[in-house]
């Protein structure tokens, strides 16, 4: 099986302007999850972004990066562009590594692309891990996922689902979480599947809920959820999260 990596990365955020040069201990942060890609066995790896800042950035640190338009909606719609550029085959498969994932672990780069691979009926691959607590559960930066028994994505949200009404009644600290699954950030998809769904604007419930992966439920394609095989450490989201980032970061073993 071979894959290839594009990490799209937009230097404008509303919550974080200018997040994947943030600076984590001694390095950008996207050059941490450059760093982590590197050591999977993707074929090409390409930072796809919006800004030239961030190309002078990823040349600096070695790694190729492409500006792409600065007018896509997402992360899925830049990877898009990279591999219609690219000229990339159909029936290639795309795995897409956010920008601000520098605690993702090697092995689930390997993992989503093996489960397109592998077989599957499905458009585009992604993973999970178990919610673990009340907190996680009810966090909006922690997107939840609801599958079928085959694995395949019914929705996405940053709200708590699915909701134990029973539990409820009771009260929060007795809400049930058992059967809730959190998204991990990470994706991948065959070119084709990739096109089509840049053919599409976006939709009514990825707008509302700022999730490009509604796009592809509300238009029919088939999203697999395997289950990681590791969980990942904290991810980016605000600056409230990056003191705990840069603890991690500094006890990696794979940091260097």
């Amino acid at each position: 099986m071979t894959y290839r990596v594009v990490i799209p990365a937009r230097y404008g955020s509303s919550r974080l302007p200018g997040k994947p040069l943030l600076r984590l201990l001694d390095r950008p942060m996207l050059e941490w999850v450059y760093r982590r890609v590197r050591r999977s066995q993707a074929r090409e790896i390409i930072i796809a972004t919006d800004d030239e800042r961030i190309v002078q950035a990823a040349h600096a640190f070695g790694a190729t990066a492409l500006m792409t338009a600065a007018t896509h909606s997402s992360g899925t719609d830049r990877i898009a562009e990279v591999a219609r550029r690219q000229g990339w085959k159909e029936a290639d498969i795309v795995v897409n590594v956010q920008g601000d994932e520098p605690l993702m672990p090697v092995a689930l780069i390997g993992q989503v692309a093996s489960a397109l691979a592998g077989g599957l009926a499905a458009d585009i691959a992604t993973l999970s891990t178990p919610i673990e607590s009340l907190s996680e559960l009810l966090d909006p930066n922690v997107v939840k996922v609801v599958t079928d028994v085959r694995q395949r994505a019914l929705y996405f949200s940053r709200a708590p689902i699915p909701w134990a009404r029973d539990g409820a009644a009771a009260g929060l600290p007795n809400q049930s979480y058992a059967l809730a699954r959190r998204h991990l950030g990470i994706y991948a998809y065959r070119v084709a599947a990739l096109a089509r769904m840049a053919a599409m604007p976006p939709s009514s419930l990825e707008l509302i809920e700022r999730l490009e992966q509604l796009r592809a439920l509300e238009n029919g394609l088939t999203v697999c959820v395997a289950d990681a095989l590791v969980i990942p450490g904290a991810d980016v989201n605000t600056a409230a999260d990056i003191p705990a980032v840069e603890a991690l970061l500094a006890i990696d073993p794979d940091r260097a």
